[in-house]
């Protein structure tokens, strides 16, 4: 493998166009390992000249999606007057696009991917939400803005998914026979809690195909009917004396289930 190159990736925005554009044409390239870095939401000149100083360094490509013409154009002039390979990957197309439509581009960064306040609040959870499933980083938990509780096999983990993209930081603890949950759950808000419940038929019956997707036998304690109803009877009685709100899982799905955490626990 041949030494690897630096492509640095400028945007006034995310720099996902950038960086969707470049790996594609990457893939015409094989035998040569290419580094990529972006710089994003770059506003100003200040951010420029700090993003085209470490370019200058690693002595990089410069591939840039800006909308306002004049940091494009900076982007531009201190490329060649610091001798960088450049490309502006966004401005020719806009104008050909103008002269075509008889517009002028609203110069407006971010308008591909909605970037605002609550998209980035969107990423923020679903990065909180990732780290924080399968009672992960429980020290954490009174950072959260919904904490889902049940035994395995309930939903938590896409429901969590779902309710990130929503804008939700959700943690999720699983309920685990003769292990004693965390004690920093008892710490968060009750109000901010919802335990989830399933019918213990269709419970053994998920369980059962998990374990032979695995290759394991079905017949263990994990999918024993007499078994699933203790644990959702310990379940049951938990949630009863924190009082939590409580969620019943079975047949309904994702969204119907999230939009009813957010009901009952009174964030919609």
């Amino acid at each position: 493998m041949l030494e690897s190159q630096p492509v640095f990736l400028l945007s006034d925005a995310t720099g996902e166009t950038a960086e969707k554009m470049v790996m594609a044409a990457l893939t015409q390239f094989r035998g040569k390992e290419i580094q990529l870095k972006r710089f994003s939401n770059i506003r100003n000149k200040n951010q420029v000249y700090e993003a085209l100083d470490e370019v200058l360094k690693k002595r990089g490509l410069a591939v840039y999606t800006i909308v306002n013409r004049e940091l494009a154009q900076l982007v531009h002039d201190e490329c060649d007057a610091l001798g960088l390979p450049h490309l502006d990957l966004l401005t020719p197309l806009l104008m050909r696009l103008s002269q075509f439509i008889g517009l002028s581009p609203r110069e407006t960064p971010g308008l591909l991917h909605g970037v605002d306040d609550a998209y980035f609040r969107r990423i923020e959870a679903v990065e909180f939400t990732v780290k924080h499933d399968d009672g992960q980083e429980t020290r954490n938990l009174p950072k959260a803005d919904i904490v889902l509780v049940g035994v395995s096999r309930t939903s938590k983990t896409p429901l969590s998914i779902y309710l990130s993209h929503r804008g939700w930081k959700v943690a999720n603890i699983p309920l685990v026979k003769g292990i004693a949950p965390p004690e920093e759950l008892f710490k968060v808000d009750p109000a901010r809690v919802a335990g989830l419940l399933i019918d213990p038929q269709r419970l053994m019956e998920l369980r059962a195909a998990r374990l032979r997707n695995l290759g394991q036998d079905p017949r263990t304690a994990y999918a024993d009917f007499e078994e699933i109803e203790d644990e959702l009877r310990t379940a049951k009685g938990l949630f009863r004396r924190h009082r939590w709100a409580v969620i019943n899982v079975t047949g309904k799905a994702v969204e119907e289930t999230a939009n009813e955490v957010l009901v009952k626990l009174h964030l919609k």
